[in-house]
């Protein structure tokens, strides 16, 4: 699918001629005439809702069998005029509408196929484009290759997504497809000028332009609509027709009359929609009864966990539904790839003082779903990260049958199903952003009996999967990739998996941790060595899970075909998250911050150590150990910082911390510099290039290598460097250091493609206003992606 960018348009067109003066034919005429469009040659729309002066002499026309609804279309200032019959208006006609029932189409094009000459709709440029508002598309395909005998280039099948129960012309709403989507199908045939004009005309009504294949289009809508309209035509006929429905209504309640509200539509438009889309339509129906008869059957059997995990499930993909409707965050949906883009504008100097909490560890917070569901009983989890990529995980787990409760203010209740309880998902598993997802995500299902999918949003799309699929096959698993070994991945299951011996050629904890996740479900043992230490979350949380695993020296060990039981969780603040409060206040004078109950995992505390070595003010207190987690107070004070060379065994213990470490190099007296730390080109983004053009934006003197880069320090400059606007690339972590960066900004730092934040640290620009930092959020906007 292909969104458009909204933008600023004009409708070229002679003549617009809508057939059929319905509400959907007549909002739009009071669309475009509240636009401006539409000027009669006097110059002056007669639409009451239009702004003074027109744009042009666009004439808008209209056809209904009806000529008391043409009066009525001419007296509201609809349209300039009008007739019952087509062909007198086709003459002198540069765009015309078809807003008729869909079983009306095939007359209506057999008359305009006689209507007007082949070449009228032929070649690159046509002089007359056709489009429609049909919700089914396939038949009115149908109809067009019968009255043309092919499908014309100036053809372009169309479907706004908007409507009311009301009818007629006098229903009218020049609002109707503000904010809605309207959903091309162009074919092979359609010539991409005809498919340009149909989108100046729908977004001159302020909606929003996609495109999708036919047979998508049809089978999405018989779900997300004709179903719904099937279910609650049939609900209230059923009630109706019992003796006491009398009582039944009086009694019934807003969820209802909520639900059955779409029940009062036009029942012949639905009957001739049920009947064109007949075949999805009865698809989508047969999944519904067999989702029916499984929730039957719960109940029937009074199966609690069950209708749990049902209701659950169904609720939380309302809230995802929810925040499409109002584009909010939580995972943008990921078939139609539309991301409003989030911008920061970070003001030169702050502070940086008080006592905060930063959410959860976002590492734990996904092994905690991971492990819990595969867990035989019930994980109670505290502190977990509500932000994009651990709610998809979590979402993940529901789709697989997993009962979960919540999350409620970082609480979340996990009934396990046992380590063969999964059950295949319906479709693809959307991971959003999360690479640790992902590759854990990979280990895990390679030992299943189900087939899976994982996909993710465009930025891990692009990131390498091969370092996971590699290993994983020469265990056993049968893993496909696309190009260059990147997302999506499908994993095929049923295959039998062993135990390997595996020398990890690059630290990652994330390779280490889908290895063991898959050495789960092999034959055997399952070792990996691994060349540099790395975070040891996911042995730590088996190990609390009741499962054993060992470790000596440099390489850590389980055997296959063990049970994990059920334990509570309490994750720590993330290490990752608080560092960029760490960093403001290490290079921000009179600062005086404390971060609380913060993971100190000796695999994670490289970002500690590093700024101790350049002389930060920072020490541990109320030192604690949390469900097998080190956690400590970070108090924190200003201290003038020094360059230095970053210790190679530093660096996979700090590998997700550098982009703001690279902040605070700038601000140190002298040179820091890094090696050894190749890892930061295949993150979100090349974080080594990342940083670098944000830095010489800035003017800060650097030199970059392929395994680290060279900083040198504006010293005790009390502004370290200038302003400008940086491209986070979508990577989170670019954004925010970005963000600590203007305490010692010289001019304002504005940057780009920030959305992402929500990823990691939800709440983050709030919470640095609350310590001190000058950061406003704006919203930029729509972006064009391709799907």
């Amino acid at each position: 699918m292909v969104e458009r960018s909204n933008s600023s348009v004009v409708p070229n067109e002679a003549r617009i001629l809508i057939v059929g003066l319905g509400l959907i034919g007549g909002s739009l005429a009071a669309a475009l005439r509240s636009a401006g469009f539409g000027a009669t040659k006097e110059g002056a729309s007669g639409f009451a809702g239009a702004p003074t002066g027109g744009f042009g002499p666009v004439e808008i026309a209209a056809c209904d069998p009806d000529a008391n609804e043409i009066a009525r279309g001419i007296e509201m200032g609809l349209i300039d005029h009008g007739d019952t019959r087509l062909a007198s208006l086709v003459q002198g006609a540069t765009l015309i509408v078809l807003a008729v029932p869909v079983l009306a189409m095939r007359s209506v094009m057999q008359e305009l196929a006689e209507l007007l000459p082949r070449e009228a709709l032929s070649g690159a440029a046509p002089r007359v484009v056709i489009t429609d508002v049909g919700s089914t598309k396939a038949a009115v395909r149908d109809c067009a290759l019968a009255a043309f005998g092919e499908l014309p280039a100036g053809l372009v099948l169309g479907h706004p997504i908007a409507g009311s129960e009301k009818s007629g012309v006098a229903a009218s709403n020049p609002q109707l497809y503000v904010r809605h989507k309207v959903i091309l199908t162009p074919t092979r045939e359609t010539a991409p000028a005809a498919v340009a004009r149909v989108q100046t005309l729908w977004r001159a009504c302020g909606a929003e332009v996609l495109e999708m294949d036919v047979e998508r289009h049809d089978q999405v809508l018989a779900r997300t609509s004709h179903l719904p309209h099937l279910l609650a035509f049939s609900l209230v006929d059923t009630l109706a027709r019992q003796d006491e429905r009398l009582e039944i209504f009086r009694y019934a309640a807003g969820g209802f009359r909520d639900f059955t509200r779409i029940a009062g539509s036009d029942p012949v438009m639905w009957r001739d929609i049920f009947t064109a889309n007949r075949d999805a339509v009865l698809a989508s129906l047969d999944d519904f009864e067999a989702g029916l008869g499984r929730l039957r059957q719960a109940v029937e059997a009074g199966d609690g966990d069950a209708m749990l995990s049902i209701f659950d499930r169904a609720s939380h993909a309302r809230h995802y539904f929810d925040s499409l409707l109002n584009q909010t965050s939580y995972q943008v949906e990921y078939q139609m790839q539309q991301q409003g883009k989030l911008t920061f504008r970070a003001a030169p100097g702050g502070r940086v003082a008080g006592r905060i909490r930063v959410p959860g560890d976002k590492s734990i917070s996904h092994r905690s779903i991971m492990l819990g569901a595969l867990a035989e009983g019930v994980t109670e989890v505290k502190g977990f990260l509500e932000g994009e990529d651990s709610l998809a995980t979590l979402q993940a787990f529901r789709e697989m049958g997993v009962a979960i409760e919540g999350p409620h203010q970082g609480r979340v209740t996990v009934h396990g199903v046992g380590m063969h309880g999964l059950k295949a998902p319906a479709g693809p598993l959307y991971v959003g952003n999360a690479g640790t997802a992902m590759r854990l995500f990979a280990g895990l299902l390679a030992g299943q009996a189900f087939d899976t999918e994982l996909i993710g949003d465009a930025s891990l799309t692009k990131r390498p999967m091969g370092r996971v699929a590699d290993p994983l096959r020469v265990m056993g698993a049968k893993i496909d990739t696309a190009e260059g070994g990147r997302p999506p991945l499908k994993i095929h299951g049923g295959q039998k998996l062993k135990g390997i011996n595996y020398d990890m050629p690059m630290a990652s904890a994330q390779v280490k941790s889908c290895l063991l996740l898959a050495g789960l479900y092999a034959e055997g043992e399952t070792r990996v060595r691994e060349p540099a230490p790395t975070r040891d979350h996911t042995e730590r949380m088996l190990a609390g899970f009741g499962y054993e695993v060992h470790r000596e020296g440099d390489t850590c060990w389980l055997t296959g075909g063990g049970k994990l039981t059920a334990a509570p969780i309490d994750v720590p603040s993330d290490i990752s998250s608080a560092t960029f409060f760490l960093v403001a206040a290490a290079i921000t004078p009179g600062s005086n911050l404390i971060l609380e109950h913060v993971g100190i995992n000796p695999t994670r505390i490289g970002v500690i150590n590093i700024l101790k070595l350049m002389g930060a003010d920072l020490h541990l207190t109320n030192e604690r150990e949390v469900g097998g987690e080190p956690v400590a107070d970070l108090h924190i004070r200003y201290a003038p910082l020094k360059g230095i060379d970053i210790p190679l065994d530093q660096v996979p213990l700090a590998i997700d911390e550098f982009p703001a470490l690279f902040v605070a190099a700038a601000c140190a007296t002298g040179t820091t510099r890094l090696r050894g730390a190749e890892e930061l080109r295949v993150k979100e983004s090349d974080r080594i290039q990342a940083m670098a053009d944000g830095l010489a934006t800035l003017g800060v003197e650097h030199t970059v290598l392929e395994d680290g880069i060279d900083i040198v320090g504006a010293g005790d400059r009390e502004v370290a460097y200038g302003g400008g606007r940086i491209d986070s690339l979508g990577d989170h972590r670019i954004a925010m250091s970005f963000v600590v960066a203007s305490l010692r900004a010289g001019e304002e730092i504005v940057i780009d493609d920030c959305a992402n934040v929500a990823t990691s640290f939800p709440g983050f620009t709030e919470l640095a206003r609350t310590v001190g930092l000058h950061v406003e959020e704006e919203d930029a906007g729509t972006t064009e992606e391709k799907a």
